[in-house]
């Protein structure tokens, strides 16, 4: 749909120019002060890695935001994600930040940047164009949680986790969606009792288990469990972190994730669950491409049904809070955002969720305002999720240093195979954290 008039303008700041006069200002010792010609295309850096946000940006140039794109056309640049902070450190150096640029590898430099006012203040900027409704509000409690308590970044990506589930499987074992984490161990328990393994993860990336850890925590001690643990008030080994990592490495010794689990990758994960031979799979809304795909998924999309983690007894925790995140982050320079470029972020912020979701069947973090038919019934269910969570949560190593995050997805097979105790994994991760 063509995007509203803007509610209101604002006059455009003074870019700090092109790259050979940023060179210029830098060598000279300046700091690319002095009045630079506004842009003169939109200009976004992209991972090379990320082939969906430009494809469905280069779509709007050419549909729904096509008066805008011939206003300032849209210019689409590429980096591979590994030298993504390299260059936006180089740039920031040159005052010489893209409109639109993929954020760092880590909120961290973002925050950097923002200090250094160079990021634009996208909240303020989308509520004077009168599009900041456009953005679900699950979503922007997702970035405000990495950022600080700031919008400092566009939902082009937008995953919430929880378990994905075989109907068919839980219909023949007599199995009802579980509430509660008890529940959970029983619906386990039962296929289990079948010979089906009741839950695929992959413990070669780690992460996958670490996440069941969280999960736990937050539903235990509520949706600031790990938020203490950043700002020092609570710590990993303290006696009620250290039970979430014991229930998971029950899970571990009850057989629960099959054999091998620590050798188990990604794909192959995927592929157990995809191929019914386990009955649980906790993973990420992008998981959805996976079950859509018929020749990944031989128990049909049909049989596929999506549930929040479950409660847990006495605590303080809420099941519809969901871990959430927004993929690589996309953020706005402040020095090339004016009018014309105003108008590009307008007509995304109405148009981007529909066109993702028509063409590349992605779940974003803006509203869909197209009508637009959901690939499967589970698609539908995690979209319906999405615009009714208000508040959201974020993963086990989303705060943690990259040692921290290290340490603690290559132990995670050790949790859950018995060769490294809950309280020792706590431990070792916590030490990493306080290295920082």
């Amino acid at each position: 749909m063509p995007h509203r008039t803007i509610r209101a303008r604002r006059l455009a700041l003074a870019p700090a120019g092109v790259l050979s006069l940023a060179l210029v200002a830098t060598a000279c010792g300046g700091s690319g002060g002095g009045t630079s010609a506004a842009p003169k295309d939109f200009t976004y850096l992209s991972v090379t890695e990320n082939t969906t946000t430009r494809t469905a940006l280069t779509t709007l140039s050419k549909s729904a935001c096509k008066t805008e794109n011939a206003t300032l056309p849209l210019k689409v640049e590429t980096i591979p994600q590994a030298q993504l902070d390299q260059k936006l450190q180089l740039l920031a150096g040159q005052d010489a930040l893209p409109s639109m640029f993929a954020a760092g590898n880590a909120p961290a430099l973002t925050k950097q940047l923002a200090k250094g006012n160079k990021v634009a203040d996208i909240e303020m900027e989308l509520e004077r164009l009168g599009v900041l409704d456009q953005l679900e509000p699950a979503a922007v409690s997702t970035i405000k949680a990495l950022y600080g308590g700031k919008l400092m970044a566009l939902p082009y990506e937008y995953n919430i986790e929880g378990i994905f589930y075989n109907k068919k499987l839980f219909q023949e074992n007599g199995i009802t969606v579980p509430g509660t984490w008890d529940e959970l161990l029983a619906a386990a328990e039962k296929l289990n009792a079948q010979g089906i393994q009741p839950f695929s993860a992959s413990g070669a990336q780690g992460w996958p288990l670490t996440r069941l850890i969280s999960g736990y925590l937050y539903r235990s001690l509520g949706p600031d469990a790990l938020d203490k643990v950043d700002a020092g008030t609570a710590r990993l080994t303290d006696p009620e972190y250290v039970k979430a990592a014991e229930e998971v490495a029950a899970l571990g010794k009850k057989g629960y994730f099959g054999k091998g689990v620590g050798s188990i990758d990604y794909d192959t994960a995927m592929n157990q669950f995809l191929t019914g031979k386990s009955g649980m799979f906790y993973m990420g809304s992008w998981a959805l491409a996976n079950i859509a795909d018929p020749k990944q998924n031989k128990i049909g999309a049909e049989n596929v049904g999506f549930m929040p983690f479950p409660a847990v007894k006495g605590g303080k925790g809420s099941i519809d809070q969901y871990p959430s995140n927004i993929g690589l982050a996309v953020t706005l320079g402040s020095k090339t955002f004016d009018d014309k470029t105003g108008a590009w972020v307008g007509c995304i912020a109405e148009n981007f969720g529909s066109t993702a979701l028509k063409d590349h069947g992605t779940i974003t973090g803006f509203k869909v305002n197209t009508p637009v038919k959901d690939s499967s019934e589970v698609a539908g269910t995690v979209r319906k999720t999405i615009s009714g969570s208000k508040q959201n949560v974020l993963w086990f190593e989303a705060l943690f240093s990259t040692k921290a995050t290290t340490l603690s997805n290559t132990s995670a097979p050790g949790l859950v195979n018995g060769s490294i105790s809950p309280q020792k994994f706590m431990e070792t991760v916590q030490a990493a954290l306080g290295s920082q």
